[in-house]
């Protein structure tokens, strides 16, 4: 097992830096991870007025464990500052998507055919069953299948191609211009 050597990575900050960090801790608008690892560096600075403090004193201040600190202070001697503050964009999603496009295209094969017996439409539940019966997925959530047909331009029952309306649509019923008084007589009924 590695030894933990506190001393071994040590550096100064320049005044530009220290400012940049600074800023980050004030102005609250960061990630609460970033702002904390900011300050790991303000207080690791070699060249911090009142001197640096050890791993353990960060640890303490921050309330975090003293091989964060270390590790903090190592990633940013070897590797520099954006991988120390910002975190690693994710290169796949933690779980792979249930409608891909060969799924998606299969989806949109089945609306535009033929409708199911008995049916005048399909619904997202029958979608996923027809789904589920072809083999494409094993299981699969209805708003999943609303959200891939919502990305898709085809709309078979609709009088335009898209999906969504565009443009504005008339109204159902004339607008009558209103005012703030009213001559009419009152059309109210009257108790007996």
């Amino acid at each position: 097992m590695a030894r933990s050597t506190p001393n071994l990575y040590q550096f100064a900050l320049t005044a530009e830096q220290r400012e940049h960090y600074e800023a980050i801790t004030r102005t609250g608008s960061a990630p609460v991870s970033k702002v904390r690892h900011a300050r790991v560096l303000l207080l690791s600075d070699a060249n911090r007025v009142g001197g640096k403090l050890t791993r353990d004193q960060i640890a303490e201040a921050l309330g975090m464990h003293v091989n964060t600190v270390d590790r903090l202070r190592k990633r940013y001697v070897l590797e520099g500052e954006e991988p120390v503050l910002n975190r690693k964009p994710r290169e796949t999603p933690p779980v792979p998507p249930k409608i891909d496009g060969r799924v998606e295209a299969h989806l949109v094969a089945i609306c535009c055919g033929p409708k199911p017996d008995g049916r005048t439409r399909w619904t997202l539940s029958l979608l996923s069953d027809e789904l589920k019966r072809r083999g494409l997925v094993t299981s699969v959530c209805l708003e999943t299948v609303r959200k891939a047909l919502k990305k898709t331009t085809s709309n078979p029952g609709g009088s335009n191609a898209g999906a969504s309306r565009s443009g504005i649509r008339p109204a159902s019923s004339p607008r009558w211009k209103t005012s703030s008084t009213c001559t009419l007589p009152s059309t109210r009924r009257r108790s007996h």
